[in-house]
């Protein structure tokens, strides 16, 4: 057998007796652990208090006439508030760092019955991180009458080994992805991988996540149940802060995210706290990250980084302790490379980042997600709605077949299923509302995909519809007259532009009235085409 080495503490109270033979009728923890039959202790490591070095030393006598094989070393080891965590478990990381630890050669016991409430704790924490590379032991007084010996016995820290512990782990573990999916039983293997590994990483860190994912695949969702989860397991006690980055522009952004103080500019009669000052002890989920500004980024990073950041117009920081969730549908390691997103940013997201796969991506999952959105549905609704299976088969056929492209992807979903539920009086989903709905997605898509060559002018001020009536040929020709359109003062100087060769050859013209026609053929003016511009 290996030699045995215990560290404890001296009981200043417990180990504590009359200096008497009378101090033998008394369970004291020091001395009764080195009586027991069952366990021989070889050394002895007894930590204690400089101004109690006179029980040391009686302790350390009684150890030897009862076990004279095992060796007291005692360590004063002074606190200024033996109450006070941070220096408890400062002093004894120092020792347990510098202790000369050999456990192939010896077997190590921590005894945490003796000590304040605080060293206890502090010893549990450092064998279980195995800086004390041992196990933990404890002692208790026999029942009945008054003896010296007590009893002892080990505490094992793999939770593995008891079945009941690790079976109500898992239970607890399983249940809490089933809460960040909403309680949906999804079948996509990699998205079930992914969220286990959300749900330790929400348990065990207050590192900023980073969702990825085209939008949306469920981003926003995703983050306000990890809050909620986290909120459960009370490791945040503030709000949930969501905030589309998108709408932040200009100036505003800066007073939206950070605040500002009264006065700070034209408007502001009135201090504001900011978003990052709100999710204060909470969560802050900035979604679509990937749009702020370059100057909100460099303040977004050292607000997450040292919790700190100035309001517009003030003169001192302010304080906020959040979590961070990103999102964004950008491919934020292109945007790094373009120089729109900072890489000293990404580089602190980039710790916890998962992508959230598309609807397309996870076909085996419409099923179950179908029911939730017939859930939810009658929950804002009031009403609840079914399929008849006929019904229910026919349109998952269609959802998870090659020819569904799920571009909105969840919120497709949503919207699909509302319709067919609001247009079921009966509250229930037939054959021919399915052929209906199926029919209308089929037609949108189409129209998207062929719409796909039209550029952002036109994409924005024409809808899918009025896109698809239009030959790829004329979509071109018209993208670059909008785009003219809007670069000008008036609707003449941009007919003037757009028909300086003709003009040439005429000995009069109205480019104005020539321009206004062209965009009648397509259902615009001039209005419409410029509105917001300038």
């Amino acid at each position: 057998m290996k030699p045995t080495t215990l560290i404890g503490f001296l009981g200043s109270t417990l180990d504590a007796g009359p200096f008497s033979p009378a101090r033998w009728s008394k369970w004291r923890p020091s001395v009764s652990i080195c009586m027991q039959e069952d366990l021989r202790i070889d050394r002895f490591v007894l930590i204690h208090g400089t101004q109690h070095n006179r029980l040391a030393q009686l302790v350390a006598e009684d150890i030897a006439s009862v076990s004279p094989e095992t060796e007291v070393t005692p360590l004063a080891m002074d606190f200024a508030d033996p109450w006070d965590f941070e220096e408890v478990y400062g002093k004894l990381l120092d020792f347990a760092r510098a202790f000369p630890f050999d456990p192939e050669a010896q077997d190590y016991l921590v005894h945490i019955t003796t000590g304040t409430h605080v060293a206890q704790i502090c010893l549990f924490l450092l064998t279980e991180a195995r800086y004390l590379p041992g196990r933990l032991l404890q002692t208790q007084p026999a029942r009945g009458a008054p003896q010296p010996v007590g009893t002892w016995a080990a505490i094992d820290l793999d939770l593995s080994r008891y079945d009941s512990i690790a079976t109500r782990f898992a239970e607890a573990s399983a249940e809490s992805t089933h809460f960040l999916k909403s309680g949906i039983d999804t079948r996509n293997p990699a998205f079930n991988r992914m969220i286990d590994e959300i749900e330790q990483v929400a348990g065990r860190s207050r590192a900023p996540i980073l969702l990825m994912g085209p939008t949306g695949a469920g981003k926003s969702q995703l983050a306000r149940k990890v809050y909620e989860l986290k909120k459960l397991r009370h490791q945040i006690s503030g709000p949930f802060v969501e905030v589309n980055c998108a709408t932040l522009k200009g100036d505003s952004a800066m007073s939206a995210l950070f605040g500002h103080r009264k006065g700070a500019f034209t408007g502001a009669v009135a201090d504001r706290p900011g978003l990052l000052k709100t999710a204060h002890k909470g969560v802050l989920f900035l979604d679509e990250i990937g749009e702020l500004g370059l100057d909100e980024q460099a303040m977004i990073l050292r607000a997450i980084e040292e919790g700190r950041f100035l309001p517009v117009g003030a003169d001192s920081e302010t304080n906020s302790a959040f979590q961070l969730i990103a999102g964004t549908n950008r491919d934020l390691v292109e945007e790094v490379a373009a120089g729109r997103f900072r890489e000293d940013l990404f580089a602190r997201l980039n710790l916890w980042t998962f992508t959230l796969p598309g609807l397309a991506e996870r076909r085996e999952d419409i099923a179950p997600n179908l029911d939730f959105e017939l859930d939810r549905f009658a929950q804002v609704e009031g009403t609840r709605v079914t399929f008849n299976s006929e019904a229910r088969a026919r349109y998952l056929a269609f959802a998870t077949g090659p020819a569904a492209r799920w571009p909105g992807n969840f919120r497709d979903l949503a919207a699909s299923v509302t319709r067919m539920a609001t247009l079921s009086p009966s509250g229930r989903i037939d054959v021919e509302a399915v052929r209906m709905e199926t029919e209308r997605l089929a037609r949108l898509w189409s129209g998207a995909r062929a719409n796909a060559g039209a550029g952002p002018a036109l994409a924005a001020l024409m809808g899918d519809e009025a896109l698809a009536a239009i030959d790829p040929f004329d979509r071109v020709q018209l993208e670059y007259v909008v785009t003219t359109c809007r670069q000008s003062p008036n609707l003449s100087e941009a007919g003037r532009h757009l028909f300086a060769a003709s003009r040439q050859q005429r000995t009069s013209t109205n480019d104005g009235d020539r321009l206004r026609k062209y965009l009648a053929k397509f259902g615009l003016d001039w209005a419409a085409v410029t509105q917001g511009e300038r």
